[in-house]
């Protein structure tokens, strides 16, 4: 059977208009001194009201069809009382020349949209399919190419060297894109608790053995943050990536975390690198953009954190001065610090027990 409770609580705007429209067109029939205040109340409530409807084509035409009539009228009964003008009743067409211009211009709108949205449903799904088909034959070059590097000598090594790094560039390029073609999709996001000081912890470690960088972890999180942790994860290794490619061997590479207001965790990443210019700020979290100073990125990183960032509920900001540092920000949701380890019972000598006293 239809819910017919949310098919009352869908129309009841149509319902109240309905019922507020009635109420003016009956005050134009019995004040007809006073009719232009309700005239102008019924055709400035049916506009706005369309403005958040959209009614079909032929709802629309019958809805126009009866307000031009009932106000017609109204006008109609005024002009034969009192014995002006039929100038009166141009005001009715006019009113509803303007109503379907506007009516007009938002199908358009509607359409556009439509077509937009389709269109960006096509580009997501050739990309993921794209990514999808382009693992399998990356995956086996790259395993023959490692394998004939290890049997070759001089410039042949070399060469097969260089094809194994862009094959593994390719395969990073497709993760990411895979990555970014889920972000807009229900379930992109698994959220569980997760232990915030385990994770800055494991972090840093992984990244101080894998780059000669001065890896920092000033982690003041004790508690969890309810999120996804392979995607946080993936978002904190894309911001130290480009972290290491912006600095040098013994430059500061900083993962701080604290806790923020309103049950947030803020997360910081900080280099004392090269920065980026202010001119390439504004663009640096579009899909492909590249940072002057970081040869071979992907441009797909900062767009890869935004979207898991956003996905989560928060919020991520960027600071970077040229010739300084960058400081990359993430304001997440969902945290809860760790409940305090209740101190031991104290048991004095004579055997009593003794609760321990608040520190």
């Amino acid at each position: 059977m239809p819910d017919t409770g949310s098919a009352r609580s869908a129309r009841w705007p149509d319902l109240a208009w309905a019922a507020f429209a009635a109420i003016n067109i009956v005050a134009m029939v019995l004040w007809q001194d006073w009719q232009t205040v309700p005239f102008h109340f019924v055709w400035v409530s049916l506009t706005i009201l369309y403005g958040f409807r959209a009614w079909r084509r032929g709802s629309t035409a019958a809805v126009l069809l009866a307000v031009a009539v009932t106000t017609g009228y109204a006008l109609w009964r005024r002009v034969q009382v009192t014995g002006e003008g039929l100038d009166e009743m141009t005001e009715v067409p006019l009113m509803s020349a303007m109503f379907v211009a506007m009516t007009w211009h938002a199908h358009r709108r509607d359409v556009a949209l439509e077509q937009a949205n389709r269109s960006a449903e096509r580009e997501r799904d050739f990309v993921r399919d794209a990514s999808h088909l382009l693992r399998t034959p990356i995956t086996i070059a790259r395993g023959h190419a490692e394998l004939a590097a290890s049997g070759a000598e001089g410039q042949a090594r070399h060469d097969l060297t260089v094809v194994t790094d862009e094959l593994a560039r390719l395969s990073r390029i497709s993760n990411r894109l895979l990555v970014l073609a889920a972000a807009d999709h229900p379930g992109f996001t698994s959220v569980r608790d997760v232990d915030m000081g385990a994770l800055i912890d494991t972090t840093v470690e992984r990244w101080a053995a894998a780059a000669p960088r001065r890896f920092v972890a000033d982690n003041r999180l004790t508690g969890t943050l309810a999120a996804d942790e392979e995607r946080l994860v993936c978002a904190l290794d894309a911001l130290l990536e480009n972290a290491v490619k912006a600095t040098r061997e013994g430059d500061l590479i900083m993962l701080r975390g604290a806790a923020g207001p309103h049950g947030t965790a803020e997360l910081e990443i900080v280099d004392d690198g090269a920065g980026i210019a202010p001119d390439a700020l504004p663009r640096v979290f579009d899909r492909f953009a590249r940072d002057p100073h970081q040869d071979g990125g992907t441009g797909l990183g900062l767009p890869i954190v935004k979207a898991i960032v956003e996905a989560h509920g928060g919020s991520v900001a960027i600071h970077s001065v040229p010739g300084e540092g960058t400081c990359v920000r993430l304001r997440l949701p969902g945290y809860a610090e760790a409940e305090p380890v209740p101190r031991p019972i104290a048991v004095p000598r004579d055997g009593r027990e003794v609760a321990a006293q608040p520190s």
